[in-house]
Parts: structure tokens; sequence; C-alpha cells
């Protein structure tokens, strides 16, 4: 397909421009709203579970993911589904273990949380790390899928041109209304983003002449969840071990999902938040995966998997239902372009600035988080154009992340379930890590030296982090236990907890309503085994 086959009728054009002011306006109104730096960065932790689910789900559904899902259903087969499904099973896990502990803190960012779990060190380090990856990884790969879009209809006009406008649309409601502009802005951008899915997904699903034509010429590899060990997409075991892994620190511990949790009025709200988003994430299969499988009778001859989504929208709508798609896909993509600009202006704000200079007002730091939103947004701009270079987005985004994300999530999973865990232990443990991860990177990814599907290299990295950080603690005298144990998950606290769950109704107890979740999702996955 080329680009300039690609037109918009003034209806489409008009519900776009609906949409984009409509952001813009909500922002300017939410503006006034923000007076101290905790109604600035955490909404005031005044949010309530639908808002926390709806934005989880949107700020996790990007532009990218709608790109890099149907290009990999198209390329390898609905197997990537396993990313989302598997994201229930994580945010049961931390709505039970850990989301207590964290709300409970009081903290603004998951650095700051590390910090009084183990030290200023670790803190530093994450607080490092998570901006690179919100920026270099999540922002400007969203950037790019946006402006691959835009570059259909527009063909004469330079990518980064498209992608600074669009950077500039969503980091202007950003920068005024902060994190009550990004959640509700993403409430309405999550119901956008799930009509235009179902829309496209309808159009497609009667052309390739039902589930019947579907699964009759299509490869029933391509239909299969559970794949084999040499699967060159998500073979089943990088399922149990690399998934997971990469899943618990997206949601549990990356920046931009977490201060959506942060937020919240309470921890049931929380809880209840984060389920709700985990059910959000099942339809996914069908709205937009099993697209891209319907691609493959569609279009046979697509030279890049990428180009699937937007090849779907401009083949299959007609006036004015594109519109309203392209609104919903402009919506993901402002879903997370504000998510990741708003944490990392929280992590540079609470991280480093409020350390160095202690003495400043709320009002002070909320000033510094406008500013550094406005320069990561141009820095973001500057890189996304590189992306193009990837051959998958979603590929992109899932490499990095194996080789720099283990010794995070070794120090998170040790430093809730293990109190011997100490801040000498966790920082060998993440020298280490780091230190492997770049030889391995540079050995598998840059030189060829190895060929380790990137779900290994997760599981590979972590347990080398896990042997270091407990060799590492038990070399050191333990924590103070009043220091840790706010922080550590314990059976006598869930014990004391069940006499007040006894105490409610079915709706409201999130243990019940985690099995329900969770049986859902099995037999789901059974259903595509």
């Amino acid at each position: 397909m080329d680009g300039q086959h690609f037109s918009l009728h003034f209806i489409d054009l008009a519900v776009i421009g609906l949409y984009l002011a409509g952001m813009v306006t909500i922002g300017l109104w939410l503006s006034g709203k923000s007076h101290s730096a905790k109604d600035y960065f955490l909404a005031g932790r005044s949010m309530t579970w639908p808002v926390i689910g709806f934005s989880l789900f949107a700020s996790n559904i990007s532009s990218t993911t709608l790109v890099g899902l149907a290009g990999d259903a198209y390329a390898t087969g609905i197997s990537v589904f396993n990313y989302e499904w598997m994201a229930v099973f994580i945010l049961v896990f931390y709505a039970v273990f850990i989301l207590p502990q964290v709300l409970r803190s009081q903290v603004f960012t998951m650095p700051e949380y590390l910090q009084k779990r183990f030290d200023g060190r670790i803190r530093t380090y994450f607080a490092a790390l998570t901006l690179f990856l919100n920026i270099v990884v999540d922002t400007a790969a969203t950037l790019y899928a946006g402006g691959l879009i835009l570059q259909l209809i527009f063909p004469a006009i330079p990518m980064w041109q498209m992608i600074a406008a669009l950077a500039l649309v969503a980091g202007l409601y950003t920068v005024l209304g902060g994190l009550s502009a990004v959640m509700i802005t993403d409430v309405i951008q999550a119901v956008l983003l799930i009509i235009g899915s179902v829309t496209i997904t309808a159009f497609a699903y009667a052309k390739a002449g039902g589930w019947s034509g579907i699964a009759g010429q299509v490869d029933a590899a391509h239909l299969s969840l559970i794949r084999p060990l040499g699967d060159a997409g998500v073979p089943w075991l990088g399922l149990l071990t690399g998934v997971p892994l990469l899943g618990f620190y997206f949601w549990c511990t990356n920046q931009f999902m977490v201060q959506r949790i942060l937020s919240a009025k309470s921890i049931d709200q929380g809880r209840w938040g984060a389920l709700f988003a985990g059910f959000l994430k099942l339809p996914v299969l069908f709205i937009m995966v099993l697209p891209g499988t319907m691609a493959i009778l569609l279009y046979p001859d697509l030279p890049r998997a990428d180009l699937v989504y937007p090849t779907l929208m401009f083949d299959l709508l007609p006036a004015g239902m594109l519109g309203l798609v392209i609104a919903g896909f402009l919506a993901a993509l402002m879903s997370q372009i504000d998510s990741t600009l708003n944490s990392a202006s929280t992590l540079v704000t609470m991280d480093f600035i409020r350390r160095w200079k202690p003495d400043l007002t709320s009002t002070q730091l909320m000033n510094y988080g406008r500013i550094t939103t406005v320069v990561f947004m141009v820095i973001a701009v500057a890189w996304a154009p590189q992306i193009a270079n990837f051959k998958s987005l979603f590929k992109y985004l899932q490499t990095i992340l194996s080789y720099a994300v283990p010794p995070v999530v070794v120090m998170f999973l040790l430093g809730t379930f293990w109190a011997r865990a100490n801040a000498h232990g966790a920082f060998l443990s993440l020298v280490a890590g780091v230190a492997a991860g770049v030889v391995f990177f540079l050995a598998n990814e840059v030189f060829g030296l190895t060929h380790i599907h990137f779900l290994y290299v997760a599981p590979l990295l972590s347990v080398l982090c896990a042997v270091v950080l407990l060799i590492g603690s038990l070399s050191a005298p333990p924590p103070a236990p009043e220091k840790v144990m706010p922080f550590v998950w314990t059976r006598k606290a869930y014990d004391a907890e069940t006499s007040l769950l006894r105490q409610r109704k079915w709706y409201e107890n999130y243990r019940i309503l985690s099995l329900l979740l969770m049986a859902l999702t099995a037999a789901l996955v059974f259903a595509f085994r």
C-alpha cells in the first residue's frame, strides 16, 4: 500500500479535530485544580477504581500496541496475546501481595519506594533507568507509531514534523493539568479506543468471511496461543519464564503505570482498579490481535507488518467511521504520551530536584514538573524517528526491557518476601545485573556471538541477580526490622485481613474477584491453546 492512496474526508478531519480540541480543553479546565505537588503529580490521591482501571488500560494500549499487536499477529500469529492475558495474573499478584505496602508508604515514585526499602543508591539508579525507558522506549516508540499513520495520510510532510505536532498536543494538557488531566482524558480515550477497535474488527471480520473463513484458511499455528519451544514469537517456556518478569516490571514497578495506583483514594480502590484493568485486557484478543490475523487473508503481500493496522483502517472503513477510528488511534497515542511525560516529570522532580533542594515549596515543585515535561517532550520528538530502523515496534520494546529490568524486578520481589534482603545485597545485585545485561546485549544483539531468544534473557539475568542479592545480603548485617517490615508481605497481615473481608459483599472482596478473573482468563487461554 502506498501512502498516496490514503486520504481523509472532511467529516473524518472534523471528528479528529473535535477530539484533539476536546483533550486540550479538558487540560485547560483542570489546570486550575492543581494547587500542590500532591494534586499535580498524584491527582490529590483521590482517584476511584473505574478511573484507575480505564487509565491503566488506556496507558497500556497505546498506538504502539495497536500497531505492534496487529503486526505481530500478522507475522507470527496470535501468540503475541500472551503478553496481554499474562497481565491479568500479574495484576492479581500485585493487588494481593504488593499494592498495600506501596500505598501505605505514601511515596510519589517507585524509586522513592525502593529507597525506603533499601537505600538512595538504588533509588538513583532506578529513577535514571525508568526515565531512559519512559522516554527512549515508551514515548518515542508511541510517537513513531503515530507518525507512521499520519505519514500515510500526508506523505509530503516529514515524519518529525507530524511527531512534533502530536507531542505538542499531548504535552500541552499534561503540562497544564498534571495527573488529573491525564487520568480524566484517559477514561475518554479508553472508551474511544474500544469503540474504534470494535469497529475495525467488525469490518475486517465480515470481509474475511467470518470465523469459518478465518479458521479454514489461516494456518492453525497462527491461531494458537501456546507455541513450541522453537517458536520465533512466544515459545511456551518463554511464556512461563520471560513474559511474567517483563510484565511484572511494566505493571508493578514502572512509574508511568504505577502512578495511577499511587493516586488511589484507598487500598480497596487501588485493588479494584488494578483488577478492572486486568479484566479490560481480555477482549484485546478479539478487537486488537485477531484483526492482524484476518489481514493475512485480506492483504497477504504487505511489505511490512507494521503496516497492517493502518491498512485495515484506510481500506475497510467509510468516511466518518474512519475519522472515529483514527480518533481512537490518536486517543491511544495521546494516552501513553501523556502518561510517560507526566511520570518522567514526577521522577525528575521528586527523585532528583526535591532531594537536591529539599526546601522547595509545593508550588515550586509543581512548576519544576511542568518545565521537565516540556524538556522530555523535546527529547522524545528528537529520538522517535530513529525507531524506524527496528523491524517491529513490539519486538523493540520487549527486547530492550529483557536486558534492562531484571535487577529491578529481583529487588522488588525479594524485598517484598524476604525481610533479610538488605541494601548491600541489592546494590551488588544491581551492579552484577547491569554489567551482565550490557555484556549479554552486546553478545546477543550486536555481535551475534549468541542467539538466545529475548524471553530467555530476562529469566537468566534474574537468576543471576537473585543469587547475588541473596549472597550479598547474607554477607552483611540484617536491616533493622522497623525499617523494612512496612514493605514486607507477611502471612500475619494477610490472615488479619481475612476476617474483615468476610464481612463484605462478594463483589467487594478482592480475593473473590481475583479468582473469578483468573478463571475467566484460564478459560480463554484454553479455548485458543
